[in-house]
């Protein structure tokens, strides 16, 4: 029979830690496991090879042994036999490991090596659920402020709170919201995606909005008043006479909401863009001739 190399099985190396194998242990189990893959024959083999691979690995003092003889099995009880006689103690055969719920069948290099003995204890390995993912599109003025949305998963609607302020690309983990677990397992999580349209005029970065106002030449050489719409509602802006094209202002706290930060808000940059009249009648054209005259030096 030939030698069945147990940290391939898991896809680990011997230098592998107790928690490394625990972590591919169930990785690999859950992948495997029957009742995720009911008249699988080929995944009810593996499957039993990785719990196999586990009922040593995970067991300090049959891994010892396995990593001292494994590749010299056949003559592993003889050198036990020494070792008993040296050091006056148990054969690490009779020591045992925890068994596992439904395994079986081990192989015979595994029952040539340990005698197919455990303590007789069994202990049942519950996995977590699966995992839902989902997405919600939503457009940048309904995430302005924090609101509650229903949603249907796997025909179960959940209700939940978004927070004001959430991002394009984020993802938000809802707990047992997923798939049953297995043996008694906690159930699987719930991850939403967000995807955020933007319909507005305003730029968003991090909080931070940014927009451009168009101004006609009259208000910007005389000055005046601007009425702009934000998410807050209408703001009147106050425009120096003599403005510039290019022009920026800053409105402080008139931004977008910070994600998780309740009453904090970025800040609202505007750009002034000043608009040069076209198709000027015959008098306008008398009237900026005359003005350019006042102008000149």
């Amino acid at each position: 029979m030939a030698y069945i190399d147990y940290y391939k099985i898991l896809g680990i190396d011997k230098n592998a830690t107790e928690a490394d194998i625990k972590k591919a242990y169930r990785k690999l189990a859950r992948k495997y496991h029957p009742d995720l893959n009911p008249n699988d024959k080929e995944a009810e083999r593996k499957f039993k090879e990785i719990n196999e691979a586990n009922e040593v690995l995970s067991n300090a003092e049959n891994r010892k042994k396995y990593d001292q003889y494994g590749e010299n099995w056949q003559h592993a009880e003889e050198f036990e036999k020494a070792n008993q006689q040296r050091q006056y103690q148990k054969s690490n055969t009779q020591e045992g490991f925890g068994g596992f719920s439904g395994g079986g069948d081990f192989s015979d290099f595994f029952e040539n090596m340990f005698g197919g003995r455990t303590s007789g204890r069994t202990r049942t390995t519950t996995f977590k659920g699966q995992d839902y993912n989902a997405e919600l599109r939503l457009d940048l003025k309904e995430v302005y402020t924090t609101h509650k949305r229903t949603l249907t998963i796997n025909g179960k609607n959940i209700r939940l709170t978004i927070p004001a302020g959430v991002e394009n690309g984020q993802v938000i983990k809802i707990s047992g919201h997923g798939a049953d677990g297995i043996n008694g397992g906690p159930k699987g999580d719930l991850y939403i995606t967000f995807f955020i349209d933007n319909h507005s005029n305003f730029k968003l970065d991090k909080s931070n909005l940014y927009t451009t106002v168009d101004l006609d030449l009259y208000k910007a050489i005389l000055g005046g008043e601007y009425v702009i719409d934000t998410f807050d509602g209408k703001v009147k802006l106050k425009i120096p006479p003599g403005t510039q094209n290019g022009t920026k202002v800053k409105l402080k706290g008139k931004g977008f909401p910070v994600y998780k930060k309740e009453g904090l808000f970025g800040d609202l940059y505007i750009t002034y863009q000043i608009i040069i009249p076209t198709d000027l009648t015959d008098k306008e054209k008398e009237l900026f001739a005359a003005l350019s005259k006042l102008r000149t030096p």
